[in-house]
Formats: C-alpha cells, structure tokens, sequence
C-alpha cells in the first residue's frame, strides 16, 4: 500500500496508458456515430415506408443499408482497437526516460484525469495520477530523507499549494518572461517563501476522483507530511484553488474527526474562488445532458457527456457553505471571490462572479472563528492563480500570523 492508502500494483497488474485510453475513446465515438446513424436513418426509412409505392423497395434498401452500415462500423471499431491494442503492447515494452514530461504534457495528462479521472483509476490505468508532493516533476517520498534532499532549505513554516480541475502543479507559475501579463503576475511560491520564510510544496492529485475521495487522501498525506518533515514542530499554511480549497476544507473535517495531528499544526487555509455552492457551469452541464438523453437521435450524445469524472458531477451543488468544523481548532480561514465585472457590488457580478463561481459560492461559509472574505473585481477565474492583487491580499492575512520559528 502506498502512503495514501491507495493499492500498488505490481507487474502482474500493468495498467494500461495512453494507447489504450486512445482506443476506448475511438470505439466510444464509432459507437456513438453509429448509433445516431441507424436513429437517423431508421427516422427516414419509417417515412419511405409509410408511402404505399415505396414500402417494399424502402424495406430492401433499408435491409441493404442496415448490412452495409453494421459492416463498415463492425471494421472501424475492430480495425481501430487491433491497431491501438498493437500500440499498447508497445507502448508497455518502451523503456520510458527518468526525466518527467514537460509542463505541456503534464498539464494534459491533468486534463484528462479531470475529465475521466476516476474511470482511469478505476480501470488501473496508469495515467491515473497519484496525489503526491512534487519538485519539478518528480514524486517526492514522504520520508526525512527524501524530503530534505528535495527541499534543502525547509524551514519551520511549509506552505501546500492545492490546484484545481483538471490542473496540476504548473498553474501557479507566472506567465513567461517575454509576455505583456508579467507585470500584473506574481509567482505566489517565491514570494511566501521571500517574506514569510515559508517552504512552498505543490501537491498534484487526480481532480476527477470523487471530491470527498481526494478529501481522505490528502487527510493522509498532510499527516505523513508533517511527521516526516525535516524540521520538527512545524507549522502549515495550505492555499488551494477553485476545487483545491473544497479538498483542502474537506481534508481538514475529516484529519478532525479521524484524531489526525495535522489540523493543530496549521494556522491557515487560504481558499481562492472555491464553489463552496457549486457551480452553474457544472448545472448547465447537467441540464444538457438529461436534454441530449430525451431524443433517440441526440441519446448517444447524452450517453458520452454522462461519462464526465465525479469530481466534476460533484461540483454540481458543491459540499454546501463550509460549516464549522468537528473539534476545536485554531486555524484561521480566509475565502477570496472574484466577479468579472470592475465593480463587485454591481447586480451583475453575482450573477457572473469569476466566469466560473458566483461571487457567493466562493465566499459563503458557516465557520465560527478567525475567518475573513474578500472579493475582487475584473478578475477571472484561472487568473486568481498568479495576479498581483490576490497576492497583495494574501500577503494581508498572512502578515497577521506571528513570526515563524528560526530555521
């Protein structure tokens, strides 16, 4: 078992890749196709058979057409999965490289744990991500002396930066030096480590596991994290975005309620446009779906949007107004929304909030205690990951905690 709880499997149980998710998308879509083919074309036929002339000579061609049809799309599907099941094979025989994918291929391989994430997991597929710390790339074991040969300069302060949907470690760098955005980014790592001698890690996870799933997950991992930390008596500040802060809010209720150590040690959770109520983007989705499923033509459209992770489904309603948690605690919480429009008080900022969480889902808590929102104007969604003035508002909470301990 690995730290996480989650099974490791052994060359008896090779999963599977990119090959074979390839495969399964292409016979999916040749399935799809053909179903609407035949929904359409039988719509056709019964029109031609109702003309009295035309009723034999529709139910031969329809015959006809019915054995061609079958024939041309048994060829795709079988042709397509030979190919891409040949491809596996080799595809497992390659002798992959040390040197981990670069950001534009770990950022699509997030993507599609965001998408079919949990079907992956569940299937055994190897492009299943693990939730683990990494350094550039690369897992970091959860033992003393991995951690500090990854981190040589771990102070007493460690930082966890959680991403969101379909992201992984990479959105909270800056944009390129080269591009006009620099001058409103900030790289949020760099300067909590500068000003507040904050160690910053960045966990990836597999966003489109169940919500409350990572929730567990991550509950373990912060725990083992800290026991194995370089520096003894630490302290833990956690940021997390969009979904990162419902699993880091959900992590922290149960690592309570479970008797964990780790919430006592952490002085704040930073979440930043979180849909503490959901989002109507997901329910838009919803709605679509069940309207794709009411036509036998659009049903195998409806069929293939069903199939969307869990952890996107979850953020249909959200977890609900983050409630107090189940022990005492002296952990500071601060919830940051943003609307798309200049003035946040507008009408319409609500309604549009950051293009993806209303400005109230984001900020909407029933936590007693230290807790404080902010909201921000002409903002939007992704960019709350590396704008200077969600920087300059997380560098206002953060300077009321005391000094952190010498390194």
């Amino acid at each position: 078992m690995s730290h996480d709880g989650r099974k490791d499997f052994g060359p008896s149980q090779q999963r599977t890749g990119y090959s074979h998710v390839a495969k399964a998308a292409v016979q999916e879509t040749t399935w799809c196709v053909k179903e609407m083919h035949a929904a359409i074309a039988g719509q056709s036929f019964d029109v031609l058979r109702r003309i009295p002339l035309l009723c034999w000579p529709a139910r031969l061609v329809q015959a006809a057409h019915d054995v061609i049809s079958a024939g041309v799309y048994a060829a795709i599907y079988h042709g397509s999965g030979g190919l891409l099941e040949t491809a596996a094979i080799l595809e497992r025989r390659r002798q992959f490289p040390d040197k981990p994918p670069g950001r534009l291929v770990s950022s699509l391989h997030s993507a599609l744990n965001g998408a079919f994430g949990d079907h992956l997991a569940a299937s055994n597929n190897r492009l299943a991500i693990n939730m683990a710390i990494r350094v550039n790339g690369k897992v970091v074991p959860l033992h003393t002396d991995a951690l500090r040969s990854a981190f040589p300069d771990a102070g007493r302060r460690l930082c966890v930066f959680v991403h969101g949907l379909g992201c992984d470690e990479h959105c909270w760098e800056c944009a390129d030096p080269g591009e006009a955005a620099v001058a409103s980014t900030t790289h949020f790592g760099r300067q909590v480590q500068a000003e507040f001698a904050c160690t910053p890690l960045y966990l990836r996870y597999n966003s489109g596991l169940p919500i409350s799933e990572n929730c567990a997950q991550l509950a373990v991992l912060l725990e083992h994290l800290l026991a194995a930390w370089p520096q003894p008596a630490s302290e833990l500040l956690i940021i997390g975005h969009s979904m990162g802060g419902l699993v880091a809010l959900g992590a922290c209720d149960q690592a309570m309620a479970a008797g964990m150590q780790w919430p006592q040690s952490t002085r704040m959770l930073i979440c930043l446009g979180s849909p503490h109520l959901g989002s109507p983007l997901e329910r838009l989705g919803q709605l679509a779906t069940v309207a794709l499923k009411f036509t036998q033509v659009t049903r195998p459209l409806g069929n293939i949007a069903a199939t969307r992770s869990q952890g996107i489904q979850d953020l249909r309603h959200g977890p609900g107004a983050s409630r107090t948690l189940s022990k005492p605690h002296k952990m500071a919480f601060r919830f940051l929304g943003a609307s798309l429009t200049e003035d946040v008080e507008h009408p319409i900022g609500e309604f549009l909030g950051d293009g993806l969480v209303p400005l109230s889902s984001a900020i909407t808590h029933q936590i007693t205690g230290d807790v404080q929102c902010a909201r921000l104007g002409k903002l939007g969604h992704l960019r709350m990951l590396n704008d200077t003035r969600v920087y300059r508002q997380i560098s206002e909470w953060l300077g009321v905690l005391d000094t952190p301990a010498e390194r």
